[in-house]
C-alpha cells in the first residue's frame, strides 16, 4: 500500500514533563520538556539533536507513551510505537526469547504471529544459544542486538532509537544501519537519537534541535546542523 507523506502519526504541542525532586523541604520541580512541538509524518526520518542533559530521551518516551506530559497535548493515531533504549531495558529474569514474545505482544502481535518470527530474530541478533538464557547475564551490546532484532522483524509503525546504534561492534552496527535503511525504503518512520552526527546523516533527512527541553528547530538535515554549530561554536568556553 503506498505511504502517504501528510499522514500525521503523532502530534506535540507545547508538551512539558517535569520530574519531581524532594531533596529538600519544599519540593522542587525539574522540567525535562518544557515547550516542544513535533509533527510526525508516515514514513520520516528524523533525527534529534541536543547536548547532554537536553531532553530528548524524555521526548522519545512521550512520543512512545511511556510518559504523560504535564502540560501540552499529545495526539496519537491508531499506531505501534516501539522504544530502543538500554534504559529502558527488558525484564531481567526472562530469557531473551521469552523477552522477545512479550514485546510483539506488547506491539499488538498474536502469540503466534511473534512466535513465527522468533527464527528470525535469533538469527539476526547472533546471540547463539545466549537467547534461550536470561537477559540479566547479557552485556548492553548483546541487549541492543536483542531489542534491535525485534524491532526489525515485528515493524512496528513507528521505530524510536535512543542511541542504541552506538552501543556493541561495529559489524553488527553496519548490518543494523542496514536494515534501517531497508525499512525506511519502505516507508516505515524513524526517529533516532544519536551524538553521531555522521550516523544521523546516513539514515535521517530531517533533524530536530532540541535544547534545555524546548524545541530550538525542526528542517532540513543540513540546515539544522549548520545552525546547530553556529551555536555550539558561539557558546564555546575558550580554553
Amino acid at each position: 500500500m503506498p505511504v502517504d507523506p501528510n499522514e500525521i502519526l503523532v502530534e506535540l504541542r507545547n508538551v512539558g514533563v517535569a520530574f519531581s525532586s524532594q531533596r529538600r523541604m519544599n519540593e522542587n520541580r525539574f522540567w525535562a520538556l518544557e515547550d516542544v512541538d513535533l509533527t510526525l509524518r508516515r514514513g520520516q526520518r528524523l533525527g534529534v539533536i541536543g547536548r547532554n542533559g537536553a531532553g530528548k530521551s524524555t521526548l522519545l518516551r512521550v512520543i512512545a507513551g511511556i510518559l504523560a506530559p504535564d502540560r501540552g497535548t499529545v495526539r496519537r493515531g491508531p499506531v505501534s510505537c516501539q522504544l530502543l533504549s538500554l534504559a529502558l531495558g527488558f525484564t531481567p529474569h526472562l530469557s531473551g526469547r521469552d523477552n522477545a514474545i512479550l514485546s510483539g505482544l506488547m506491539l499488538g502481535l498474536r502469540r503466534r504471529e511473534i512466535t513465527a518470527r522468533l527464527p528470525a530474530i535469533r538469527e539476526f541478533s547472533e546471540l547463539g544459544d545466549f537467547f534461550e538464557q536470561p537477559i540479566a547475564a547479557y552485556s548492553s551490546g548483546m541487549m541492543m542486538r536483542l531489542a534491535f532484532s525485534v524491532a526489525i522483524q515485528v515493524e512496528p509503525d513507528v521505530l524510536l532509537i535512543d542511541e542504541v546504534l552506538a552501543v556493541g561492534d561495529a559489524e553488527f552496527q553496519q548490518k543494523s544501519g542496514a536494515a534501517l535503511r531497508a525499512r525506511m525504503g519502505e516507508g516505515h518512520t524513524v526517529v533516532l537519537v544519536s551524538h553521531d552526527e555522521n550516523q544521523i546523516a546516513s539514515l535521517c533527512d530531517r533533524v530536530l534541535w532540541v535544547e534545555h527541553g524546548k524545541s530550538v528547530l525542526e528542517g532540513d538535515r543540513d540546515e539544522v546542523f549548520e545552525a546547530y554549530h553556529r551555536d555550539l561554536h558561539l557558546t564555546a568556553v575558550p580554553a
